[in-house]
């Protein structure tokens, strides 16, 4: 019950923070409940997407064994799932923009519920080109949502508070990909055979190929609870923000051309790509790396417990960033975490056991409260290109296909320890956009 008190504070601060009376034509036509159940509501999907998200990060491993991939053929999983941002992105802003926000929720529930349903098929010919496939019409769903809900949340009260506002319910996010790695551990990689001892190479390439269909049942547990939220969100009442967002554009700096002309948005944009570029990088290796001898010789299945430390810091440090944030410049905290992850990624590289091992979890503390802190620093100020600038900023979490497969590049060549070098490069960035590169031009 704690977050959703969390939720009811920081929209009740919001509130009094525009207490100031108003002309007529700049009232808010909807109260602070109706906005508390929009934030509340909206809590379910940043956990939905957090949770299948992160669940690529054991369909990687699972895959990698059952179709006898090297880091680079696996990695496609990201690729695909992540190049739907790149191809899905824009054309949904504008999509959002003519059926608005909560349609634009709907329709990204069922594409997503399309895509988990697409598994089934794909799990039962055993055909890796058909889970790709599947997992970009998934992905192309999620895209949709991050489009309209992000933007949602920010317009839904003070702009002051939009930073911490989306924190916290990012936080939410970091709740589903904690939980997920538990939920892909105990239903995918926990029903996989480990012990293949005694059995001839083409015994094991059968059994493999057999354990493709392991992921039938959790794929369709997602797709129920995906058709569920779209009937919810279709019935349900929520406030309709075009209005608002239009007397914000009234109070902007500019009132024609587009969200590319703001040099802090699309600075924004290349951090939100090194940022998610660098954070499935990391995810999606752990279960490997954990594995190796030097740092844990973890099982699958254990790996898979461990890898719940780095997304659940990412949890806890939302819900603190949401409250520090109120009293600590957005920016200089995010500055402080991406150099903390630079730090902690350098002993990763260099060192060995159980050093490495806690230092690479410990970057999810850091990645924590970047994700929305970038997405809101970036939309600071862009008044009714907000909407294409969201669309903008969705659009380079293409970083999440392309970053991870150089990493897996790097692997296969020179070492899966060494393929952590190239995110570092990724969060030395974020941190100058934290420090310079978030700053309005006048």
């Amino acid at each position: 019950m704690a977050p959703l008190h969390l939720i009811a504070s920081l929209q009740e601060t919001d509130t009094m923070a525009t207490a100031t009376p108003q002309p007529p034509s700049q009232a808010l036509p909807h109260s602070p409940r109706q906005y508390r159940l929009a934030l509340v509501a909206l809590t379910s999907l940043f956990f939905m997407w957090g949770f299948i998200t992160c669940l690529n990060d054991i369909l990687i491993p699972h895959l990698k064994n059952v179709f006898n991939l090297n880091y680079t053929q696996s990695m496609l999983i990201q690729f695909c799932f992540f190049g739907a941002y790149f191809v899905v992105s824009l054309p949904a802003g504008d999509l959002i923009k003519r059926i608005g926000y909560k349609w634009g929720l709907v329709l990204g529930l069922v594409l997503a519920t399309l895509g988990c349903v697409l598994f089934i098929p794909a799990a039962s010919l055993k055909v890796y080109g058909l889970f790709l496939g599947a997992l970009f019409i998934l992905a192309s769903g999620v895209t949709l949502l991050q489009v309209a809900a992000n933007p949602y949340v920010t317009v839904l009260g003070n702009p002051q508070t939009a930073s911490s506002r989306l924190t916290l319910t990012q936080a939410f996010n970091s709740l589903g990909t904690t939980v997920a790695p538990w939920f892909g551990g105990l239903l995918i990689l926990g029903a996989a055979t480990s012990d293949i001892s005694g059995l001839t190479q083409e015994q094991i390439a059968s059994l493999r190929l057999s354990e493709a269909e392991v992921v039938k049942f959790p794929y369709l547990l997602l797709a129920s609870t995906f058709l569920l939220l779209a009937a919810l969100f279709a019935v349900l009442k929520l406030p309709d923000v075009a209005a608002e967002e239009s007397e914000q554009a009234l109070a902007g700096s500019a009132a024609l051309g587009s969200a590319w002309q703001y040099p802090h948005l699309v600075m924004g944009a290349v951090g939100i790509f090194v940022y998610v570029g660098a954070e499935v990088s990391i995810g999606s290796l752990l279960v490997n790396f954990l594995g190796e001898p030097q740092i844990a010789g973890l099982g699958e299945a254990e790996a898979a417990d461990y890898v719940a430390y780095y997304w659940g810091g990412a949890m806890v440090g939302r819900f603190l960033g949401a409250l520090v944030m109120r009293q600590v410049g957005a920016g200089t905290v995010l500055t402080f975490n991406a150099l903390a992850a630079v730090g902690l990624l350098l002993a990763t590289v260099l060192g060995s056991g159980s050093l490495a091992m806690w230092a690479v979890l410990a970057v999810g503390l850091c990645n924590s409260i970047m994700f929305p802190t970038i997405f809101s620093l970036a939309l600071k100020g862009l008044g009714r290109h907000t909407s294409q600038g969201s669309g903008v900023l969705c659009l380079a979490i293409v970083g999440g296909a392309i970053i991870p497969v150089l990493v897996g590049a790097m692997a296969d060549v020179l070492g899966l320890q060494q393929a952590f070098a190239l995110p570092i490069i990724c969060y030395l960035f974020i941190a100058f956009y934290g420090l310079r590169g978030s700053v309005p031009k006048a």
